[in-house]
C-alpha cells in the first residue's frame, strides 16, 4: 500500500508534535508517524526554561502546560564539606525581565500536544525502517511493508533516528555520563518548596525538583570509571540501593534520599548521555538530502537541561520557514535557511553546554577545596548558560 503526503514528521517527540501543531495552525497539513501502537508517554520530567515557554506560547498552549506545573523560584546547591548556596531565579533577568523555569512531566506535555492535533494527524504502528529517493519524493518504508511518499520529511525520532541514518550523520559520542530519572508520587501535597535542589559528589551529581503539588522529579547522573563496563553500569543505574548508597556515602541532603526511596524503580528511565560535534552538523551536511531535515535530540542531543528547550524553539522556527515555503513552492531553500539557523544556535549553545559538562565533572573538587565562593560560582553558570541558551525569542508562527 502506498500513500502520498506533503509533509511527514517521523516521531512523536514533543518537538515533532509541536512542529505538527505549528503547521496545523498555519493551514499546512502534515502526518506524524509513531512507531508504537499508542502514544509513548513513558515518564520522566523535562526542565523547560524561558525560551521553551516562548515557543509554547507561540503555539498557543503555554498556559495549558503552566497550570499543571510548579514555577521554580530557586536553585539550591550542596556538596560535602561545603555550605549550601541558594540562588534566587527571581533575580535573574532576561530581555523580557522575567526568567521562567518549570519541571514538566513528559507524559503530561505529550498528552497536551497530541490533543491539539486533528484525530487523523498521527498514524500509529508506523515504524520507519528505511528511506529512499524517488525523484523529488521520499519513499518511507515502514515495518509493516507499507510505503509513504512524502514531499518533505522531518525527523523527530530521537537519538536512534532513521532520518539521521538516511542523511548520513555520524553517531553521537558518549560523554562518559549515565543518567537515571524518576518520580516520587504523593497522595496529597508533598510540602517541598519550589526549589531545584542539586547535590554533587565524587563522580556523580543528583537533584530533585517539584513538578506539581503531588509529584517530585529526581535524577541521578554518574560517571563510571574506566574499569566499569557500560552494560553493568546501566544495570546499577536502575538499582535503588546503589543510588542511595552513593548519596548516603557522600552525605547528600536527606530530602533527595527520601524522594528516591519513595520511588518505584520499574518506572525510571536510564540512558547514556551523548552529543554530536559542531562539525558533524554543519549546514551542508544536514541539507545534503533534499527536502529532509532533523530537529531536536535526533540532530544534536544536548544536556537534559537544554535539549527540549532548544527543540521547541526549533519547531516554531522550522514551521515559519516551511509554511511560507509550501505556499511558494520553495521548500529546499527554506530548509537550507533553517539548517543555517540551527547551526548558528548550536554554535551559540556549545560553549554553555561545554561549561556545564566541565562543571559537572569538577564541581565536587572545586567546592571541596573551597577555591570559589558558592554564590560567585553559580552566578557564573547562570550568566553564561541561561543568558546564552534560554534568553531567546523564537518569534511567532
Amino acid at each position: 500500500m502506498e500513500t502520498v503526503e506533503d509533509i511527514v514528521i517521523v516521531g512523536t517527540d514533543p518537538a515533532g508534535l509541536a512542529t505538527a501543531i505549528g503547521l496545523h495552525r498555519t493551514g499546512v497539513k502534515s502526518l506524524v508517524l509513531e512507531s508504537s501502537a499508542t502514544m509513548c508517554t513513558s515518564g520522566y520530567a523535562l526542565g523547560l526554561w524561558t525560551n521553551s515557554w516562548r515557543a509554547l506560547d507561540a503555539l498557543g498552549i503555554g498556559d495549558k502546560v503552566r497550570e499543571h506545573h510548579t514555577l521554580i523560584e530557586r536553585l539550591v546547591l550542596s556538596s560535602p564539606r561545603a555550605t549550601s548556596a541558594k540562588i534566587s531565579l527571581r533575580g535573574v533577568k532576561d530581555k523580557s525581565g522575567k526568567l521562567e523555569f518549570r519541571s514538566v512531566r513528559r507524559d503530561s506535555l505529550v498528552e497536551i500536544l497530541a490533543k491539539e492535533l486533528p484525530k487523523d494527524a498521527i498514524r500509529y504502528s508506523s515504524e520507519v525502517v528505511s528511506i529512499e529517493e524517488d525523484g523529488n519524493l521520499k519513499l518511507l518504508h515502514l515495518a509493516d511493508g507499507s510505503i509513504i511518499k512524502a514531499k518533505v520529511v522531518v525527523g523527530c525520532d530521537g537519538i536512534n533516528s532513521a532520518v539521521v541514518k538516511y542523511i548520513g550523520l555520524k553517531e553521537p559520542k558518549f560523554l562518559g555520563l549515565l543518567s537515571t530519572g524518576g518520580f516520587a508520587e504523593y497522595p496529597t501535597n508533598h510540602g517541598f518548596k519550589p526549589e531545584f535542589l542539586v547535590t554533587t559528589g565524587k563522580g556523580f551529581h543528583a537533584g530533585i525538583l517539584p513538578c506539581s503539588e503531588r509529584s517530585i522529579y529526581w535524577y541521578f547522573n554518574w560517571r563510571p570509571s574506566k574499569k566499569d563496563k557500560i552494560d553493568q553500569s546501566m544495570t546499577k543505574m536502575r538499582d535503588k540501593d546503589f543510588i542511595i548508597q552513593k548519596l548516603t556515602t557522600s552525605k547528600a541532603p536527606k530530602e533527595i534520599i527520601q524522594v528516591i526511596e519513595r520511588s518505584e524503580m520499574n518506572h525510571v528511565v536510564s540512558s547514556s548521555l551523548k552529543s554530536r560535534s559542531l562539525n558533524s552538523i554543519a549546514p551542508e551536511k544536514i541539507t545534503k538530502r533534499r527536502n529532509t531535515c532533523v530537529i531536536g535530540e535526533a540532530l544534536n542531543p544536548l544536556m537534559p537541561v537544554l535539549g527540549l528547550c532548544t527543540a521547541l524553539e526549533e519547531s516554531v522556527v522550522l514551521v515559519r520557514y516551511l509554511s511560507d515555503a509550501v505556499h511558494k513552492g520553495k521548500i529546499e531553500k527554506a530548509l537550507e535557511k533553517f539548517a543555517q539557523h540551527k547551526w548558528n544556535r548550536c554554535v551559540e549553545l556549545s560553549s554553555g553546554a561545554s561549561l556545564v559538562r566541565f562543571i559537572v565533572k569538577s564541581t565536587y573538587w572545586l567546592l571541596r577545596f573551597r577555591r570559589f565562593r558558592m554564590e560567585e560560582f553559580w552566578v557564573m553558570i547562570l550568566g553564561t548558560v541561561l543568558s546564552a541558551a534560554t534568553d531567546y525569542d523564537c518569534g511567532k508562527l
